[in-house]
């Protein structure tokens, strides 16, 4: 039987992306002084592994290890012309662990730049970079494309219509939010409000929540203001939240929330609107293994 096509899917049933990437690659042991993203060539075996331990706890898609991937983001690590092999290798490697049954997202992250005229790079530059980005994760065989940890709009829509430009394929988009006086912001201060009435225009198949400085109940709420604003849209409402709000030990970040903890607010979670829920930092396989269990509402 083939396998439905990735917004038919969706549309059945919850769900399920996976988790971190960063912290697996870090406990694997890989050199750290080089990108994560580079262990797409680097080290493939072990990026291999940790998207087979996602599918093995019963997610149905994983991200592509291409976060920081595109040529603009690469530089900074002297990697800019890798690019185009660095997404290719990611973007192949999901794919063999997801088999012909299970999908793959093409990860788009932020540049780690300012567009002018906050900063000095330049709108035309950010788009030939995510358009030579995203040509590759589609040629490596990603099922659609997902925008996240975006915090100004500005970048978010370049970097939607960069990966619409690349092929016919679903794209998702997930903001970074934090808590402010009068609800969510970003740290743009950019409002869901305000992010779901610009990117609605551009034909994005889902729109959501990632990352951020939220408490779980924080993320219950974003949930309930992004179901609001989504309904009968059409639109998949995307929930990735950390496993809890980050806390400083010896100068590092740090998530404590158990995996049955995290199940607990992602059943919440799913039960405010999200349809499509995974995990961000601090995540790992065993959290999307007590997701799954917690939250499965349909089968693939």
């Amino acid at each position: 039987m083939a396998r439905a096509k990735l917004i038919e899917r969706i549309r059945r049933g919850t769900f399920v992306l996976d988790g971190a990437m960063g912290t697996q690659l870090m406990l694997a042991g890989v050199d750290s002084s080089k990108a994560d993203d580079y262990q797409n060539v680097g080290s493939p075996e072990v990026v291999r592994t940790i998207h087979a331990k996602y599918f093995e706890a019963g997610c149905d898609a994983v991200l592509t290890n291409t976060f920081g991937a595109s040529a603009v983001a690469l530089a900074r690590h002297g990697l800019a012309d890798e690019a185009g092999r660095i997404n290719l290798a990611g973007a192949k490697l999901a794919r063999e662990a997801a088999g012909d049954d299970r999908y793959v997202l093409g990860d788009i992250g932020p540049c780690g730049e300012f567009l002018e005229p906050l900063g000095s790079l330049k709108a035309d530059a950010l788009k030939d970079a995510i358009s030579e980005q995203a040509a590759a994760l589609l040629e490596g065989g990603v099922d659609g494309f997902i925008v996240e940890t975006m915090t100004a709009i500005e970048e978010a829509v370049v970097a939607v219509e960069a990966a619409r430009s690349a092929g016919d394929v679903p794209v998702f988009v997930s903001l970074a939010f934090d808590p402010a006086r009068d609800g969510f912001k970003t740290m743009m201060g950019l409002s869901p409000v305000d992010a779901v009435a610009q990117l609605i225009t551009l034909g994005v198949a889902g729109i959501g929540f990632n990352c951020g400085t939220l408490t779980m109940d924080g993320y219950i709420e974003l949930t309930k203001v992004f179901a609001c604003l989504l309904e009968d849209r059409g639109i998949a409402l995307i929930a990735e939240p950390n496993a809890g709000r980050p806390q400083l030990v010896d100068g590092r970040a740090t998530y404590a929330l158990s995996p049955e903890e995290f199940a607990d607010a992602a059943e919440r979670i799913c039960q405010a609107g999200a349809n499509v829920l995974g995990g961000c930092c601090g995540t790992s396989p065993d959290h999307i293994a007590a997701l799954v269990k917690r939250v499965r509402l349909a089968k693939p």
